[in-house]
């Protein structure tokens, strides 16, 4: 069990420090090009604007980060000219001290629609009322609606086909958030590793794990899963704590927020010696993350890198498909400002690979009322074909290649 259940939570908190004092946060500049990139796609398809949510939709063109409520926060990306923002009056201060990006602030007291100023303001910019305007994705359907009643005549579509565009292709810069984020998880992994005792509780790993992301400098988990024994055949989870003893297989999927940028890593291991049925599984596992790592090449599909990683698990009787025992998910997803975001490595999905998408690879196993097992790394595309950001786990009793 190398790595596993050596020290205390006081000195794997004391061994570790902040991965942060030199991170470059994106520029205003790069936030500039973006809205460039949208506004000549835009172009190029008729579309003469779209409205950016509050989330990150709005983050990513405008750098400013703020979360959604039922007020309506978001700003309007025409096809030409200058971000126009739509804020409550009383939120002004508030939004112009996170705001990267200038351009003209549009407010609606309270007792007013919010969608009619959105309206409003179209028609200020010389957009046709029978205008196409994408809808961001994300926002909730009492915005659609709401903009759908103010402007009856406009053609309301999903701006997706710009957002994903755009984001599915990730920049040096981003690229280089997402690997100082991926780094400082895979270190609270081993910290995390290094506690595990019998008795120890998923509770307590999940808070140990908290404390850890905040040691190498983030806010603290985005998310944390930590599951024992059987209730890693749950892929999300159970809602009861388990309480580690020998023998239990141990899935830890944790990540953390840098710059807005998300780190998402998955180990899986056994606290005390592995039988050679757990041996064999995770066996499998890592062999279908490593098919599906090689598939992943410029040009090939999405669903292709799927395939191949189930096509992999039904050689050795496992699904075929979706079927348990086997992989009943898709084997990843993109990621950036959300933690799952286009595209998507699943079945039939005709989608190309390109240079700067960044996906997960985990093709999780899982057998039902025994045991899950989930590898979990992430790749992103170059000219040259995929790069790990961390290197995959090495053995079911050495995860983090200490024997190396």
């Amino acid at each position: 069990m190398k790595g596993i259940g050596y020290q205390n939570r006081e000195a794997a908190l004391a061994a570790l420090t902040d991965m942060t004092q030199d991170v470059v946060a994106i520029k205003p500049e790069e936030y500039q090009q973006r809205i460039e990139t949208a506004q000549t796609y835009m172009q190029q398809h008729n579309i003469a604007a779209i409205y950016l949510n509050a989330g990150t939709n709005l983050k990513y063109f405008t750098g400013l980060q703020w979360y959604p409520s039922e007020r309506m926060v978001g700003a309007i990306l025409p096809a030409q000219g200058d971000v126009q923002f739509i804020v409550p009056f009383f939120e002004v201060g508030s939004i112009k001290d996170y705001q990267v990006i200038e351009g003209p602030m549009h407010t609606w007291q309270e007792e007013q629609s919010p969608y009619s100023l959105l309206v409003n303001v179209l028609n200020e910019l010389n957009i046709a009322p029978d205008a196409t305007l994408g809808i961001d994705e994300s926002a909730a359907f009492f915005i659609a609606d709401g903009i759908r009643q103010a402007g009856p005549a406009l053609t309301l579509i999903n701006a997706k086909c710009v957002t994903a565009h755009c984001r599915m292709h990730k920049s040096a810069s981003e690229l280089a958030l997402i690997q100082r984020a991926m780094d400082m998880t895979l270190e609270v992994h081993k910290a995390a590793a290094s506690i595990l005792h019998e008795g120890i509780t998923t509770t307590e790993v999940e808070a140990f794990i908290n404390e850890a992301h905040r040691k190498v400098g983030a806010t603290g988990n985005y998310f944390c899963i930590v599951l024992f024994g059987t209730a890693t055949s749950f892929p999300h989870g159970v809602k009861d704590p388990q309480t580690l003893k020998q023998g239990d297989v141990v899935l830890i999927d944790t990540g953390c927020k840098l710059h807005g940028y998300l780190s998402d890593i998955t180990r899986t291991y056994v606290f005390g010696e592995p039988t050679a049925r757990q041996r064999t599984i995770w066996q499998h596992e890592k062999n279908a993350q490593l098919a599906a790592f090689e598939a992943a090449q410029i040009g090939t599909p999405c669903g292709d890198v799927d395939f191949a990683a189930r096509s992999y698990l039904a050689g050795q009787g496992l699904g075929p498909d979706y079927q348990l025992p086997g992989c009943p998910h898709r084997t990843g997803h993109g990621i950036g400002l959300d933690i799952h975001e286009w595209p998507y490595l699943v079945k039939d999905n005709p989608q190309p690979l390109a240079a700067g998408m960044c996906f997960s690879n985990e093709p999780m196993l899982v057998l039902p009322g025994e045991f899950g097992i989930r590898l979990e790394d992430h790749f992103y595309m170059t000219s040259d074909g995929p790069k790990w950001f961390t290197e995959p786990a090495h053995a079911i009793d050495d995860p983090f290649g200490l024997e190396k």
